[in-house]
């Protein structure tokens, strides 16, 4: 009587026929210089890029990024915790924190200043058709909890001015806050026969942020200032911070990369 004989189980696995994807430099360059702007170092960064393989989403790194830093508090030391949603409407200022590391002699001297383009923010928030002062409010209370205290904002002198229905502003009392508080700068304005002459405040904006080794927040990439000297250029390419409003509460520093 003859046995039942089993089927033979072949253990090869062909070798996959689509090729490894090389990792694309560029993406890779561009979330390491914006996790450095977030206070992570090169190795951070490099070895939860190297977790995901090629396809390295920026939201997911953050997200690793965040997960280890609090599964080694107790490690490596203090963090430092940052509100990353801001109210923008009647409900509750607060929201989740994030958790970046620090060194252990971190302070305020080791921050970098911070020059705002309240006009961008503000237009920004505004959806670019108000000139909203929230927007500008919210900017500055991220970074002051971010532990930022050296932060100036630029506005044009006219929006001081009483509102027009052709440029609409809102909660325009913030500006005047702003300015008792020394946050606020306005730029110089008049007006020559009945028009209003006013100065360039991009030119304040990167002159200050040039000549006081800073970080501009902005989403305006000043083009036309990048031709007019080749160190500002190099600057604004290297030091520009540029954000977002999400979901109408809050404002981050977005992850795209300056060109």
């Amino acid at each position: 009587m003859n046995a039942d004989v089993a089927p033979a189980v072949s253990l090869w696995t062909p070798p996959s026929l689509n090729p490894v994807q090389d990792p694309d430099p560029g993406l890779l360059e561009a979330q390491l210089d914006f996790f450095h702007k977030l206070g992570y170092s090169t190795a951070q960064v490099q070895a939860v890029q190297q977790t995901f393989g090629p396809s390295t989403d920026t939201d997911k790194v953050l997200g690793q990024l965040v997960r280890v830093g609090a599964g080694r508090e107790e490690q490596q030391g203090p963090v430092t915790t940052v509100s990353v949603l801001v109210s923008r409407g009647d409900g509750p200022a607060g929201g989740p924190a994030l958790l970046l590391p620090v060194s252990e002699d971190e302070d305020e001297d080791t921050l970098r200043s911070l020059v705002i383009d309240g006009s961008n923010v503000a237009m920004s928030h505004g959806n670019k058709e108000v000139f909203s002062c929230l927007g500008i409010q919210l900017a500055v209370n991220f970074f002051l909890d971010r532990g930022h205290s050296d932060i100036t904002v630029f506005v044009p002198s006219w929006r001081k001015e009483q509102p027009r229905p052709d440029v609409p502003i809102t909660d325009q009392h913030i500006l005047l806050e702003l300015e008792k508080k020394k946050i606020l700068v306005f730029t110089p304005s008049r007006r020559c026969a009945g028009k209003r002459v006013v100065c360039n405040d991009d030119c304040f904006i990167v002159k200050h942020a040039f000549e006081s080794d800073g970080i501009i927040v902005s989403n305006d990439m000043y083009r036309d200032l990048q031709g007019t000297k080749p160190e500002w250029k190099r600057f604004i390419e290297e030091r520009l911070l540029m954000y977002s409003f999400v979901n109408n509460k809050s404002v981050l520093p977005s992850c795209f990369h300056p060109e």
